[in-house]
């Protein structure tokens, strides 16, 4: 039995998700003003001065802050029922269909939300790594939970959870540079749906 690490969005999926999921679980009025408040964020993270985490933070801020838990839970069960299948790669579904033939152990590691991730992984029987948001007294505090599963932090989860020389080829699948140490760990790599050395 092997190991098969995939990301999730732009890898399985066709395109980041995490901007479908706030329009869904946060307010009209609040979405609005965001796009004023946050612009600058934007701006700074396309011009590479803004770090990605940085940025995914302050939206992440704004968005959920103080927004009840049950709501942002059912919103997250209802984008993992009506948005997320309507953005899954075919190839990408073949290749988890594969994996899951063969018995491999099949994990998501994703820098997207449990608060989605984890129906869609209970769906298609595969465990997950991801970023949390935290939340206290039944309200989302706008912070995440931990740090964000992304990069480095990537490769750091995987080898906490799993003992790597216990699979006798590990795979991995990625499309960003966020993915890197994702792909480092794998002695077979894929990046953006190619195999690569």
């Amino acid at each position: 039995m092997n190991l098969a690490l995939f990301d999730f969005d732009g890898t399985i999926t066709t395109r980041e998700l995490m901007p479908d999921f706030v329009r869904m679980a946060t307010t009209k009025r609040r979405r609005v003003i965001g796009q004023v408040v946050l612009a600058p964020a934007i701006v700074g993270y396309k011009a590479g001065i803004v770090s990605g985490n940085r940025v995914r933070e302050r939206i992440a801020d704004f968005a959920f802050r103080g927004l009840a838990l049950r709501d942002v839970r059912a919103a997250g069960e209802r984008f993992a029922r009506d948005i997320v299948p309507a953005t899954l790669r075919p190839e990408s579904m073949a290749r988890l269909q594969w994996h899951r033939e063969k018995g491999d152990t099949i994990v998501v590691v994703s820098g997207s939300f449990d608060l989605y991730l984890s129906h869609f992984c209970a769906q298609h029987g595969l465990e997950l790594l991801c970023s949390s948001l935290e939340s206290r007294d039944g309200v989302m505090t706008g912070r995440y939970s931990g740090a964000q599963c992304v990069g480095v932090e990537k490769a750091r989860r995987v080898r906490e959870r799993y003992d790597l020389s216990r699979y006798p080829v590990v795979h991995a699948y990625g499309d960003t540079h966020e993915d890197r140490d994702l792909l480092a760990l794998a002695h077979r790599r894929w990046y953006r749906g190619r195999q690569i050395a």
